[in-house]
């Protein structure tokens, strides 16, 4: 059936971002282009969603390049989309009413047409909307998920957390904590995360990976090895984590940030026959593979925000129109926790 126009009080378009080129390298502003798209009546089975809040992301950038990979890569000349919350401005589903705050995929957009079966309703009086985007959403089920089934953590591990003040990486080290870690370490790109990782998040120990080899600054952190090492930016970081690990050591590969934009191949890890001798374990992860959690996962993480006992700071960028400067800056490290874009201005 034909679209419907916007419905009484609403806006006849809304702006999206499109991807117009793919990046070769780094990603520049000029790789996007902010659009008008048509806001129109939700069909049968579909609400009609005021974006509040979206989600910028590492893995996004993957999506940018024309590649096959376990998620389909972005379409030129489209809308892009990821995680957001909004609220339903109209709706022709059961179960949804106009008022209801959800969370969906149709992110990078002030307005969205979304199937009621890929929405959630979310409730801004148990946690802050953009909670769901982050702590209580999927990076915080991929720290969850990759720290306790992936690699398998016990309590009195040492872990090593790379790109530790990120969304992911910030949890994963405070969940080790929590579950009684013998001694967490984290490196970050700045002394000023560095600090933050040690007197905010409570980590025993960090490191600027800019201020020397990644290797030497993770043995004087770590002495006497790591039993779990989660992997955010591959590289340097993971020939560094191979060489401490100690026996039956474990790895948990969630992201390889400084890869992301590599025109070349990295000649890091140069050490991988040291996986025989340690009897390593190295596996790769992916979040949606880890949905049968969700429920602990939201009633422990849920405990620990309520407690205090987490904490989850977040970068807020203001504007839809700077949602790609934040996404940029996201990708060049400048966000401490969840970087969120916040459309209200």
């Amino acid at each position: 059936m034909p679209e419907q126009p916007a419905p009484s009080g609403l806006p006849r378009a809304g702006r999206a971002w499109h991807l117009v080129a793919r990046p070769h390298g780094v990603p520049v502003p000029e790789d996007f282009a902010l659009r008008e798209i048509p806001v129109t009546e939700p069909g049968p089975g579909r609400i009609l969603v005021r974006n509040l809040h979206l989600s910028v992301d590492p893995y996004m950038r993957g999506r940018m390049n024309d590649v096959k990979s376990y998620v389909p890569p972005f379409r030129l000349d489209a809308p892009m989309d990821g995680g957001a919350v909004g609220e339903v401005v109209a709706s022709e589903a059961d179960g949804f009413a106009v008022g209801d705050h959800v969370l969906h995929g149709l992110g990078w957009r002030e307005y969205a047409v979304v199937k009621a079966e890929h929405a959630t309703k979310v409730d801004p009086a148990v946690a802050p909307l953009t909670a769901y985007l982050g702590v209580l959403g999927m990076p915080g089920l991929t720290a969850y998920a990759g720290l306790l089934e992936v690699a398998s953590f016990q309590e009195g591990d040492a872990v090593f957390v790379s790109g530790a003040a990120g969304a992911v990486g910030s949890l994963v080290g405070q969940i080790a904590r929590l579950k009684g870690a013998s001694r967490v370490i984290g490196s970050a790109g700045s002394d000023e995360k560095v600090r933050a990782l040690t007197e905010e998040y409570g980590f025993d120990a960090a490191f600027n990976y800019k201020n020397g080899p990644v290797g030497e600054q993770l043995k004087e952190a770590a002495p006497d090895g790591i039993d779990v090492y989660f992997d955010n930016v591959g590289g340097e970081h993971l020939e560094a984590a191979i060489s401490s690990l100690r026996v039956h050591g474990r790895v948990a590969v969630c992201g390889m940030i400084s890869q992301y934009n590599a025109t070349e191949p990295s000649p890091a890890p140069r050490n991988l026959a040291q996986v025989i001798g340690k009897r390593l374990r190295i596996q790769g992860m992916l979040v949606s593979d880890h949905q049968a959690l969700q429920p602990r996962f939201v009633e422990e993480v849920g405990g620990w925000i309520r407690s205090g006992d987490l904490h989850h700071p977040e970068t807020v960028v203001h504007g839809i129109d700077h949602a790609v400067d934040a996404f940029l800056g996201m990708l060049r490290g400048e966000n401490t926790g969840k970087m969120i874009v916040s459309l209200d201005g």
